[in-house]
């Protein structure tokens, strides 16, 4: 049995649920982290000695790392459509992959996400979020213009190159923020939208992480 440990309003777990919802692949899901707690156990720093979550244990194979966790679930489970055979296109999703976790994600959860929504309004610096929210833009400029004319980041079919930057996309487009027309962006997020693993994993809400630098 395939073991999730993590908390839903999470974006990093909800990357791991959603493409074991892609997969339907039978699962337990730990609440961990945040408010839960449960990071500073013993048992847990032996699946994670960085304490965080998501983490995974698939029958004696443990691995953390959202996005190492979604490359092993679709290459094991999902290999030729999550996880394309092609070479060409598997490198196309490891390259939007690493560019969320290196840019995009940074820019905008870090950048925008935190510094605005998880930051009591006393504390915000505004220099700080105009600077995300700057350089968020020009990123998601930068991924609307690839998407032009493709339904999803590696052609037509939907794989794991979706799933780290299309989980930014409903934090994106339901925050009170300034955004620019990205109309190959809200067309791919219109179709993610369609997806009931998306709908389910993804489009969770957070309100509760509203002003919270702290759980």
């Amino acid at each position: 049995m395939l073991r999730i440990w993590g908390r839903r309003n999470s974006i990093n777990v909800q990357k791991v649920m959603w493409a074991a919802g892609e997969l339907g692949l039978a699962h337990e899901h730990i609440d961990a982290g945040g408010s839960f707690g449960g990071l500073d156990t013993d048992e847990f720093a032996a699946m994670n000695p960085n304490r965080r979550v998501p983490v995974i244990d698939d029958d004696g194979t443990v691995v953390w790392e959202s996005h190492a966790i979604v490359r092993y679930l679709a290459a094991k489970y999902g290999a030729g459509t999550l996880a394309p055979d092609d070479a060409g296109l598997r490198a196309q999703c490891d390259m939007w992959m690493d560019w969320t976790l290196a840019d995009l994600q940074p820019a905008f959860i870090g950048g925008v996400f935190w510094n605005f929504y998880r930051t009591p309004e006393e504390q915000r610096n505004w220099k700080l979020i105009r600077q995300g929210l700057a350089r968020t833009t020009i990123l998601f400029k930068l991924l609307d213009e690839y998407m032009a004319g493709r339904a999803f980041i590696a052609g037509d079919s939907f794989t794991m190159g979706d799933i780290p930057a299309g989980a930014q996309l409903y934090r994106y487009f339901t925050l009170r923020i300034d955004r620019v027309p990205l109309p190959g962006v809200e067309a791919w997020y219109a179709r993610l939208q369609e997806r009931e693993a998306f709908r389910t994993h993804v489009m969770v809400p957070y309100a509760d992480l509203y002003g919270r630098l702290k759980f």
